[in-house]
């Protein structure tokens, strides 16, 4: 069964791009492959330019809509089981079974948390207990 893990800012301003990014990190030394979930074109080119520019020690290969890079930036969802996917639209992802795990980050303002109260409510009455990380 497929994990949901839920990161939640309680005191950190820190923007879903910055976290995302450390997370991507993090996941890749596993060999692990991203998927990052966005149908909002601002959001895909934030997403890009932060993986592009946010360690100047390391690159992570990425790409919007290329499934061959470690990370893919994409508004459609990945076709293989593989991926880990961070869902930054606006809906539990219903299909959560055709995936490793997902990943969902909610930032520390009150529309943001509404949202991810509805998207936890919704994966529970899914029958997934998705687990709660707080930064």
């Amino acid at each position: 069964m497929a994990k949901v893990s839920f990161y939640l800012f309680e005191q950190s301003n820190e923007r879903q791009v910055e976290i995302t990014c450390r997370l991507c990190r993090k996941i890749l030394k596993q060999s692990e492959k991203i998927w990052l979930y966005t149908a909002d074109p601002e959001l895909q080119q934030q997403l890009d330019d932060e993986l592009w520019s946010f360690d100047a020690t390391s690159f992570l290969t990425h790409g919007i809509n290329q499934p061959h890079a470690s990370i893919c930036i994409s508004a459609e969802l990945p076709t293989s089981s593989k991926w880990i996917v961070f869902n930054f639209n606006n809906h539990a992802l219903e299909q959560y079974q055709a995936f490793s795990h997902i990943i969902e980050i909610i930032e520390n303002h009150s529309d943001a948390k509404s949202l991810g109260r509805e998207k936890f409510k919704q994966y529970r009455r899914l029958g997934i207990e998705p687990r709660t990380f707080k930064l």
